[in-house]
């Protein structure tokens, strides 16, 4: 089994989409445990809501390439408008930050809420 951690986000809804991303996740993963939730400011598009950021920590036997397209197509079926920004507003965010304790994604180095939420989770990055 693969261990993972997955940023989740949002700023449309937040309140309502973040469970719902974690309940469907809780449908196809084994969910160990869920980070609480930071409030963050925008980054790149400063004129939008605050977003609403955490982590989920899950098992799994898909490979890494496997979950994240499994992630797109969840975030596809929860309605992201992928029209939108880079650093626009969205209903949804997954991102995979760590798989099998290995830093995957480089934004965990610049945002201190995603070091934060994995280190809740129980990530210790020892590089």
């Amino acid at each position: 089994m693969n261990d993972c951690i997955i940023g989740i986000g949002s700023n449309i809804d937040a309140g309502k989409n973040i469970p719902k991303a974690i309940h469907l996740l809780g449908n196809q993963f084994e969910v160990i445990q869920v980070s609480k939730m930071i409030k963050t400011s925008p980054i790149g598009i400063a004129d939008q809501p605050d977003f609403t950021n955490g982590a989920v920590r899950i098992k799994t036997k898909m490979g890494l390439n496997e979950l994240n397209l499994a992630l797109k197509r969840l975030e596809d079926e929860m309605g992201r408008d992928r029209t939108q920004p880079k650093f626009g507003a969205r209903n949804i965010d997954l991102d995979i930050l760590i798989w099998n304790n290995e830093i995957i994604d480089q934004d965990y180095y610049t945002r201190d809420f995603l070091r934060i939420s994995a280190a809740e989770l129980g990530f210790e990055n020892n590089k």
